[in-house]
């Protein structure tokens, strides 16, 4: 995807990009090429590929969400800062926190953040468990790109949802997926939307998830990863 359609990409998104933040996200796509080489961040460093399979691809979350109506988002397991970076560069007015268990990922996210000027942003590394442990009902949207199964992104997320909130994992397809019907029982929250598309040029399919937090989580959730990993709620 060249500049150009990216840009008209965006416009059919409802996103309007000005030069400062294509410049943000230049500076971005450098950092992450010459990190890329002492650390593995991403298999993808073509630039046309980065920006329609990170840049763009972290930005479809607007066929579900209106960013511009909520203050805060948290990206679990957020890697190399997709979705969560790109979100913030394009809508500057989200207070966001990344979140990773490698600290070399974190480092890096810092680099970004500080090289590219972002405030109200901030990369923390942390199990994701133990952070929605401590940061329960906090954030207006958690999301999460392609990190676990929907039964266990459930459980690591929604604790951290405030009531009325919503969690929004984006996926590619939805094969095989094992079913979360129990989950979202106990945890209190429905799905209200799923949002299936391909992304433009390539037409790989991707699967966008919203669920809605109706009551407060029991502490009891999350459980360790152990426990998720040995039973599925």
């Amino acid at each position: 995807m060249n500049l150009n359609r990216f840009i008209d990409e965006l416009k059919l998104l409802g996103i309007e990009v000005n030069e400062l933040q294509l410049n943000q996200l230049e500076k971005y796509f450098e950092l992450l090429v010459e990190y890329n080489k002492v650390m593995n961040l991403t298999g993808i460093t073509e630039k046309e590929e980065v920006y329609l399979k990170h840049f763009y691809d972290s930005l479809t979350i607007v066929k579900v969400i209106d960013l511009n109506s909520i203050d805060s988002l948290c990206d679990i397991g957020t890697g190399a800062g997709f979705p969560g970076m790109v979100i913030k560069i394009l809508f500057p007015n989200l207070k966001i926190t990344l979140i990773d268990s490698l600290n070399k990922r974190i480092n890096f996210l810092q680099t970004v953040i500080n090289e590219i000027g972002l405030k109200d942003i901030e990369a923390i590394h942390y199990r994701i468990e133990e952070y929605a442990t401590n940061n329960r009902e906090k954030f207006d949207v958690v999301t999460a790109r392609a990190v676990a199964n929907t039964s266990m992104l459930l459980e690591y997320s929604i604790p951290m949802v405030k009531i009325g909130g919503y969690f929004v994992p984006m996926k590619a397809k939805m094969d095989n997926e094992p079913d979360f019907s129990n989950a979202l029982k106990i945890l209190n929250c429905r799905l209200v939307e799923m949002v299936e598309f391909e992304l433009p040029i390539e037409e790989s399919k991707r699967t966008i998830l919203k669920f809605y937090k109706e009551k407060a989580t029991s502490l009891k959730y999350p459980r360790k990863y152990a426990e998720m990993k040995k039973r599925a709620l």
